[in-house]
């Protein structure tokens, strides 16, 4: 299965997005979400960010509300449009999911 992940809060979620098994996922870094992207704790990454199995995407209107830039993201997320999104959502993901 391709499953795809929407992440909406800054609270953790590593322990779900742990135990997901999919043959793909991707993880949407949405509205508040998209902090797991930017913010560094004590120079590490968000664990949200760092399951080696997935492909991770924000938005860059998200992104651009909250006064970011892409040169501030993680090197393993990807910046999308919600042009794109829709595309992944469509194309790439048969099931999707909102945590």
């Amino acid at each position: 299965m391709r499953l795809g992940v929407f992440v909406n809060d800054l609270r953790g979620n590593e322990g779900i997005l742990d135990r997901l098994k999919a043959e793909k996922l991707g993880v949407f870094l949405v509205e508040n979400g998209i902090y797991h992207a930017v913010i560094k704790e004590n120079g590490k990454v968000s664990p949200v960010i760092q399951k080696q199995e997935a492909d991770y995407y924000c938005l860059t209107s998200d992104l651009q509300t909250r006064g970011l830039t892409a040169s501030e993201v993680a090197d393993n997320v990807n910046v999308i449009t919600y042009d794109s999104l829709v595309d992944l959502m469509m194309n790439d993901y048969e099931k999707l999911i909102w945590l």
